[in-house]
């Protein structure tokens, strides 16, 4: 790349992935998971990002409810977000892009900027490298690139870019001739056919004056919410929490729709690099190793003349199949998936049923993450509820009380710090203690070592809003 400006990579982690339920969830979305290869998809969308020449931390947006998870993560592999910015709601991307831009501009003048989602793979890192460099080129003349994936086949679940003339002293770059949505299955093969149409990617490059000149003509509204929001943000924890009225003022709307649609700007670089938005279990079969059979399998499984289709075990149990053809089964430890490849796309129509319902497997795994380690429920019934719950190194859960239940711990591996009402004691593998109603209390992990400890709780409800906190080190009210 260029030396002569300032590069700032962006990564968006707002999505919520319900294509990919029973294992994406609203509380552990689909880019926090390990779905291909090695790491989350997060992760590799970070260290993608730092193999680029000249690259710089990542500009990080996410939503609010996976901050720790999401840092947590990130730090696993060595990346420092600057910053790592938390939107209270969701108002789809171009309000977090003007906020890319602002936060980009405290730290370059005027720097380009590459928007990329969180939850995408990319198979072939240097095709990526070069489509990177090639749009740079194009960001630094003043267009706002895209990239547009060479299609492989008629798909219709993206939408299209329709490639215009070629830039004159921009070689790989062309202008947009127009923005298509998701096509029938026969517009989507002639588009094919054609060889003039690419996947939608939703990845963008810009300077950040070229993107905001933009916003402010064609979407003023996002422009001016997400600024003040920006503004008026707070440091909470080495997050930047934003004005939550400032930025919900803001209209909900695609860059695609808000800008790019509309500018004489827009640019694209064809590009074929293994690119997908793993945005169903069709897509993910599609990109999966496989077996002789055309299988793709995960976890513990044992098949018997199955064909063209995707088992997964993500919770231990053997999962096995005969004469299966052309199917998804997935089983996680609270839910089972089972539906035909070519109806993946449904699996969103089915969470919202059971969103409908009030079921909690629409939002929360068995497994729930908290800042300080996690928590899974073994068993439950009127009256009691039992938990496994692990603290991380350094953990140290809120000081609290319960009103409706009391609790006994028994520490089961590693060293417990127990305070109640005031008075702490030091509990080994094997011991125990009482948690009375009412009673304030804090667990803490001093050591250097998991602590897992089980947990009984008695009482009239035993829900998690039965939780009042007094002191949390992590910032949590509720």
């Amino acid at each position: 790349m260029p030396n002569e400006f300032t590069f700032c990579p962006v990564i968006l982690s707002g999505g919520s992935g319900t294509r990919l339920w029973p294992l994406s969830r609203r509380t552990y979305p689909k880019q926090l998971l390990p779905l291909i290869g090695g790491g989350s998809l997060l992760q590799q969308t970070a260290q993608r990002l730092a193999r680029l020449p000249d690259s710089s931390d990542p500009i990080v947006i996410a939503n609010d409810d996976h901050r720790f998870l999401i840092r947590q993560q990130l730090t696993e592999i060595g990346v420092t977000p600057s910053p790592l910015i938390l939107e209270p709601v969701g108002r789809n991307t171009a309000p977090a892009v003007a906020l890319a831009c602002h936060a980009a501009l405290q730290r370059a003048a005027d720097p380009i900027l590459g928007i990329f989602p969180s939850d995408h793979h990319i198979a072939n890192d240097a095709a990526f490298q070069s489509a990177v460099a090639t749009a740079i080129h194009g960001a630094s003349a003043g267009y706002i690139v895209t990239f547009s994936i060479t299609p492989t086949r008629p798909e219709t679940g993206y939408g299209y870019i329709r490639h215009g003339d070629p830039v004159s002293d921009l070689p790989g770059v062309e202008t947009v001739a127009a923005f298509v949505e998701k096509p029938d299955a026969v517009t989507a093969q002639r588009y094919l056919d054609t060889g003039n149409y690419g996947w939608n990617s939703g990845m963008f490059m810009f300077r950040a004056s070229v993107m905001l000149k933009a916003l402010e003509a064609f979407a003023p509204d996002v422009l001016t919410h997400s600024q003040a929001a920006l503004a008026n943000a707070s440091l909470d924890l080495g997050f930047t929490r934003l004005d939550a009225a400032a930025f919900a003022a803001s209209p909900s709307i695609a860059i695609d729709v808000a800008v790019m649609e509309k500018t004489d700007q827009a640019a694209t670089v064809a590009a074929d690099m293994g690119w997908s938005d793993l945005g169903s279990w069709e897509a993910l079969h599609g990109f999966a190793d496989k077996d002789s059979n055309g299988n793709a399998l995960q976890g513990k499984v044992q098949l018997r003349d199955t064909r063209n289709s995707y088992f997964r075990s993500d919770d231990g149990r053997l999962l096995t199949g005969i004469g299966v053809e052309d199917m998804i089964v997935v089983s996680t430890a609270d839910a089972v998936l089972v539906a035909p490849l070519a109806r993946a796309g449904e699996v969103k129509d089915l969470v919202s049923d059971l969103s409908a319902l009030n079921a909690p497997e629409a939002d929360l795994h068995r497994k729930v993450s908290r800042p300080w380690g996690t928590y899974q429920d073994i068993d439950r019934d009127d009256g009691f509820r039992a938990k496994r719950i692990v603290v991380h190194p350094g953990g140290r859960l809120s000081l609290q009380r319960h009103r409706q239940r009391s609790e006994h711990w028994v520490v089961v591996k590693g060293t417990a710090h127990v305070t109640i009402d005031g008075v702490e004691t030091v509990l080994t593998r094997n011991q125990s203690t009482y948690v009375s109603i009412g009673a304030t209390h804090r667990l803490e992990n001093k050591s250097n070592e998991p602590l897992h400890l089980i947990e009984v709780q008695v009482g009239d409800y035993v829900e998690e809003n039965d939780i009042e906190r007094l002191d949390d080190v992590y910032g949590r009210t509720t």
